[in-house]
């Protein structure tokens, strides 16, 4: 038994979605995700992460063909890698970096988004593979492109859009967690 709620719904009703309408996000929707994004808590509140939301479908599509000429066109990158772009295809991907690779803090923020997406009636998968093309050949090209320090460090991504298609959900092994009283 556990509390339901509209935060525990939205928590457990959220899985990865890789299939997106064309439909653009809102201004609103993409403020609301930035702000889940802010509010995310960090060590020390050090804030460490740099997000970029990148919205223009172009430069998804050549990030996208120059991820692909690094990682090879037959290389199974990442999930659907034979039909779908590293983006798969959604609205936004919002990427975030770091100096010094602030994975747990990365990891927090994009939980955030991905939940908060959920929340408002939008959907998430979030994305690791795409982090091979800012440590590849054309990292400096991108992270100028996208205003990041050389210096900073791919940690996640994620995808956001409105879904299309609706997966079973797939099982968790609740064997694994124990109360130690």
């Amino acid at each position: 038994m556990y509390i339901e709620n509209e935060i525990t719904k939205t928590i457990f009703e959220r899985q990865s979605i890789r299939e997106y309408t064309c439909e653009a996000l809102t201004d609103d929707e993409i403020e609301t995700l930035i702000n889940s994004a802010v509010r995310a808590p960090s060590a020390r509140n050090l804030q460490p992460c740099h997000v970029r939301f990148v919205t223009n479908k172009e430069i998804l599509d050549e990030m996208n063909e120059d991820f692909k000429k690094f990682v090879g066109y037959d290389t199974p990158a990442y999930s659907r890698a034979d039909t779908n772009p590293v983006y798969h295809n959604a609205p936004v991907m919002a990427m975030i970096f770091s100096e010094n690779s602030a994975g747990i803090d990365a990891g927090i923020m994009v939980e955030n988004i991905a939940i908060c997406a959920k929340g408002i009636g939008l959907d998430s998968v979030i994305i690791l593979s795409v982090g091979a093309l800012f440590d590849g050949p054309d990292s400096d090209k991108w992270k100028n492109r996208l205003d990041i320090p050389l210096n900073y460090k791919f940690d996640i991504a994620i995808s956001i859009g409105h879904g299309n298609e609706k997966p079973e959900m797939k099982p968790r092994n609740i064997q694994q967690f124990k109360i130690i009283k």
